[in-house]
């Protein structure tokens, strides 16, 4: 599998950094299966550093070996059981078991303001995953241990010219 990783700067050695927000997903190294998504938060990373340059960092991932041996947590859609487990983590509230590797959709901006009414109390959890069921929502991969950073393999990146032909 070929995950990427959109940041400001080239990441060839993945690491678990402390986060500074909360994520869909708790702390770990978030990539994606979708170069475009990838692309795209790459963009917004460089936006709100305002240093370095929008850069695609590219991984070779062994997940046959790497989800056998680490624990996984694996959303196919956004159901019930997603809906609760990214609002425990945005919320810094998920008290549950820890995986080394959580697969799933991403909450990205195009459903942020659906999030935000369900946080409210505003939409119910019915209401809120029609919404979301409408949206295309991309994959994530996250890496939570330094275990399950070891099955990725840095490959490079992708280049101005893949970029602009995306």
């Amino acid at each position: 599998m070929i995950l990427y990783h959109g940041s400001n700067l080239v990441v060839e050695k993945p690491r678990l950094v402390p986060q500074n927000r909360a994520l869909d997903f708790g702390k770990g190294f978030y990539t994606t299966e979708n170069k475009v998504q990838a692309i795209s938060f790459a963009e917004k990373v460089f936006r709100r550093r305002k240093e370095g340059k929008p850069i695609v960092s590219v991984y070779a991932f062994d997940e046959n070996a790497a989800f056998s041996a680490c624990t996984l947590l694996r959303f196919g859609l956004p159901d019930e059981a997603w809906l609760d487990f990214v609002s425990a983590q945005r919320n810094r509230t998920y008290q549950g078991d820890m995986y080394e590797l959580i697969y799933g959709p991403v909450a990205n901006d195009d459903v942020f303001l659906t999030f935000q009414l369900f946080a409210s109390g505003a939409l119910s959890r019915e209401e809120t995953l029609n919404r979301l069921k409408v949206k295309k929502l991309y994959n994530q991969l996250v890496f939570s241990s330094e275990k399950a950073i070891a099955y990725l393999q840095f490959v490079g990146t992708l280049d101005e010219k893949e970029h602009l032909y995306e």
